[in-house]
């Protein structure tokens, strides 16, 4: 599936950053795609305090923009004899720039290695996590450790009907998209495809606490109703996508399906644990159509919680709050 044209690697050139790097140019050879590699600096602001700081704070900038440009033609020059590499040297705070890079170029894809190290105690530095919150393509963090190729990747989904129209429109243009992500990506690492999807039951702990009154069959029938609601709309979910996708695709792919009782907070990172993920592919949804306001509570505290490389796609109508110039 040739899906990404215009792919944007973010590395930094003193840290273990090729397999952000070598994922990236896998992608975009396989899908014919264009690549630029960034290295983000800081502003360099010491001595502006004295009266010649501003040509220290100029010397020291410069300097580290030479620095870092030989350091990333050094990193990249290997890969370019498969494909045609495009480099930049960009100064500020991290994720703006990098946002700003894919508003000035339309990138459609971001691809990272974490700013954290500590993966279980904090998985995301602040510049991922503002990162995943408002660049409006995109974001695969691929884990410094990442085996090469994935054996399992985790498609996480939600196809609860309890929302408005329109969020439920845009909500399944988001399932669409991610599992047909995640099955380009498993169908080019020839990896197990798992889809997954956490629902609970409105209610079911006052009937279940006695907090209201209900014979123990009529809630095990309550529980069954709603648990195959769930599974109809998962399959009809899978039947889209087999659509979309071709049924070779998914008869070469086999995937598994996960309709997993319980909190998406809790369950998500527990299955992708439990089946050993090398990647989740999930949306992070709150509301469309609001600028900024997509990392929702239930997508942030899942992210903060695996300890595997991670591909956040924004749902349809997501506006970023940052511009070219803010």
């Amino acid at each position: 599936m040739k899906r990404f044209k215009n792919i944007l690697c973010v590395v930094e050139t003193e840290k273990a950053c090729k397999p952000a790097l070598e994922r990236a140019v896998a992608v975009a050879e396989n899908n014919q795609a264009s690549l630029t590699v960034i290295d983000v600096i800081e502003r360099v602001t010491a001595g502006t305090h004295m009266s010649d700081g501003e040509n220290i704070a100029a010397n020291l900038q410069t300097t580290m923009e030479n620095t870092h440009e030989q350091n990333l033609n050094a990193l990249v020059d290997p890969y370019r004899t498969r494909i045609e590499i495009k480099t930049k040297i960009l100064t500020g705070v991290p994720f703006l720039e990098t946002v700003r890079e894919v508003l000035r170029n339309e990138r459609d894809l971001v691809i990272k290695i974490p700013e954290a190290r500590d993966w279980l105690d904090r998985l995301f530095g602040s510049n991922d996590m503002h990162l995943l919150r408002k660049c409006p393509c995109p974001v695969w963090l691929i884990k410094p450790q990442t085996l090469k190729p994935y054996r399992r990747i985790l498609a996480a989904v939600d196809v609860d009907d309890g929302y408005p129209l329109a969020e439920l429109e845009a909500r399944s243009i988001l399932n669409q998209q991610i599992i047909e992500i995640a099955s380009a990506v498993a169908l080019s690492d020839f990896a197990e495809l798992h889809v997954a999807h956490a629902w609970n039951i409105f209610g079911e702990s006052a009937m279940s606490g006695g907090f209201i009154q209900a014979p123990e069959d009529k809630i095990n029938a309550y529980v069954e109703q709603a648990m195959q609601l769930h599974k109809t709309n998962l399959d009809t979910l899978m039947h889209k996508v087999t659509h979309d996708l071709g049924q070779d695709a998914l008869d070469y792919l086999k995937p598994q399906t996960h309709l997993v009782k319980g909190g998406a907070r809790k369950e998500i990172p527990a299955l992708a644990k439990r089946i050993e993920a090398d990647l989740v592919v999930m949306g992070t949804v709150a509301r469309t159509g609001i600028p900024g306001f997509i990392m929702g509570n239930t997508a942030e505290t899942i992210l903060n919680q695996l300890d595997c490389s991670v591909l956040a796609i924004k749902p349809p109508g997501f506006v970023t709050p940052i511009t070219q110039s803010n």
